[in-house]
């Protein structure tokens, strides 16, 4: 009998491997922060012990959700600006906030909020574009949550953060060296949209990105106004301006991708690039119906991301998922697309694919890191019980979620945070509404 840390059980585990099969009474043996051994609790107690047994009785056991495009910090701006379009919710309250009060200090406390409520979601891996990336960087390790940290690229100087447009590429070299060592935190370029970036920015964004092997994040084909803008800068669709320019390959991780032609789906496809699809926020900001059903059948890595929520405004996967699988029935009008298997794969292992990171995370497999959501299944709204992923798909909530575990060590424990002082991050975020209020 082999030793390990932990022995996790369930009465279904869902490991999103091969064809996705169900295994009842199933388990998990973990050692130190990887995933040994997955399979039924029968084949797994003959073959190794623990002295933490997570027992899983009523439990489900899947890997961590992933969050594969938000903006962490805006958590602190959640519901200062809703029921408006894009550009003016951007340009006349989101940025002018930003400029006043993004700071270190904001971004440090900003992130244990949002970290804490996609933890306590089963959120175990997020992908963030924003500023001052090296402090997320230090506050996920201190919690122990996996992050791609994104550092923020524009065409204009940002007090306190750039002093110049060369700044943002400093900034972004600095961060990828930082933590190229981390097992935690792995940097990422995050040019912010083509009509925030012009085509020499962007190609050095895409350059850093090569040079080092590291993802590259931004905004695509968000809104109408966007793909107006392009062409009239570009003469090209937004897809097509990025293939010109070579920014399309399987380091591109594309946001939202709402209006697309069938030949920039097929040129995503092509290149390998993969799609965040941001549902709510897209819904909330009428942004529009992205072709998921289309990009998916073509074979494009499709995952989900909340957005910030400032424009969600929550930072729950599952409502993503919820959200997502519904709409697009309708949408289509076909009843099929977008199942509950797909929806957890989108979550789950895509996530990790797009993020380049599926050797590590996304799936419960022998030598994986252990990134693992236990869900209680002894809920009302939870009962009974056919079909265990239709349940997570459209039944289940952030409050069932039990226990989380990110690289190998328990975050949330009974639902409640175990690296992190809920009261004392809930009452910084109370400090800075008064003080965002009141200005």
């Amino acid at each position: 009998m082999r030793q390990v840390d932990y022995i996790i059980r369930g009465d279904y585990l869902l490991t999103m491997e091969g064809d996705l099969s169900v295994i009842k009474d199933g388990a998990v043996a973990v050692t130190g922060s990887d995933i040994v051994a997955a399979g039924t609790f029968a084949d797994i107690s003959e073959k190794y012990s623990s002295q933490k047994i997570l027992d899983g009785k009523n439990k489900v056991v899947f890997p961590g959700l992933i969050n594969t495009h938000t903006h962490a910090a805006m958590v602190y701006f959640r519901g200062l600006a809703d029921d408006l379009p894009l550009q003016e919710w951007l340009q006349d309250h989101i940025w002018p906030a930003e400029g006043k009060w993004l700071s270190e200090a904001f971004v440090g406390d900003a992130v244990e909020l949002a970290c804490m409520e996609m933890l306590k979601a089963g959120v175990t891996t997020y992908s963030d574009m924003y500023f001052f990336q090296n402090t997320a960087g230090e506050k996920l390790e201190k919690i122990g949550m996996r992050g791609v940290l994104g550092a923020g690229i524009i065409d204009f100087p940002f007090t306190g953060y750039a002093k110049s447009v060369d700044d943002y590429f400093i900034n972004a070299e600095n961060l990828i060296n930082n933590w190229k060592d981390s097992e935690l935190v792995f940097p990422c370029v995050a040019p912010h949209a083509t009509y925030t970036c012009g085509p020499d920015n962007y190609k050095k964004a895409n350059a850093l990105s090569e040079k080092y092997n590291v993802p590259i994040h931004t905004h695509l084909a968000e809104t109408r106004f966007e793909v107006a803008e392009c062409q009239k800068r570009y003469g090209k669709t937004p897809v097509e301006y990025f293939e010109s320019i070579g920014l399309l390959s399987e380091r591109l991780s594309a946001a939202h991708c709402v209006w697309l032609t069938d030949n920039e789906i097929s040129l995503l496809a092509k290149r390998k690039a993969g799609v965040t699809h941001c549902i709510e926020s897209n819904l909330k900001l009428a942004s529009g119906f992205a072709p998921v059903a289309a990009m998916l059948k073509a074979g494009i890595k499709v995952a989900f991301g909340t957005d910030g929520a400032a424009s969600n405004n929550d930072l729950s996967i599952l409502g993503e998922m919820s959200t997502a699988a519904k709409v697009h029935k309708a949408v289509s009008m076909d009843p099929t697309v977008v199942d509950s298997k797909t929806t957890l794969l989108m979550a789950t292992k895509n996530g990790a694919d797009l993020l380049m990171l599926g050797d590590k995370i996304g799936s419960i497999k022998a030598g994986k890191k252990a990134d693992l959501v236990i869900a209680n299944l002894q809920q009302p709204h939870l009962m009974p019980l056919y079909d265990i992923y239709s349940h997570i798909t459209y039944c289940m909530r952030p409050s069932d979620i039990e226990t989380v575990m990110v690289n190998g060590k328990v975050v949330i424990e009974n639902g409640k945070p175990a690296t992190m002082d809920e009261a004392e991050v809930i009452a910084k975020a109370v400090a800075w509404q008064k003080k965002i209020k009141a200005s």
